[in-house]
């Protein structure tokens, strides 16, 4: 059956990615902190079983935002996990690049996510870096 990547839908957030940050350890971040509320994304299926997903933050300049990539931790089929990421970090960036998007930005210490960004010609920025967020 193959991959398949679609639009994240109003019920992936509760019914899939809730568990899937839960079972890396992670808070999910509110859907409110989520490109449109959580649907401002991909997500690949391999036949039936969901495997990743990820988020397109849009700005004010030539800069698109891909963040917040997920995956199931029990989808452990290879050499299909990868490639699934690949498909995934590959769309997201493929649908900026279809904008006026000039310069995709992404941020993440995962060894395996960063080697999915580099297959698609990602560079390297600064690799040691903080992440820092203020709540109103």
């Amino acid at each position: 059956m193959g991959m398949l990547v679609r639009k994240l839908n109003e019920n992936d957030y509760d019914d899939i990615l809730v568990k899937w940050w839960s079972d890396w350890g992670w808070d999910a971040p509110n859907k409110d902190f989520l490109p449109d509320n959580g649907t401002g994304g991909l997500i690949v299926f391999d036949g039936e079983n969901p495997v990743c997903a990820g988020f397109i933050y849009a700005t004010n300049s030539k800069v698109a935002w891909v963040e917040w990539i997920v995956s199931s931790k029990t989808y452990r089929k290879k050499p299909n996990r990868r490639e699934a990421l690949d498909l995934l970090i590959y769309t997201l960036t493929s649908l900026c690049k279809n904008t006026d998007v000039k310069y995709v930005f992404s941020n993440n210490d995962n060894k395996n996510l960063i080697e999915s960004f580099m297959r698609i010609g990602f560079k390297k920025g600064s690799t040691n870096s903080t992440e820092l967020i203020k709540i109103f």
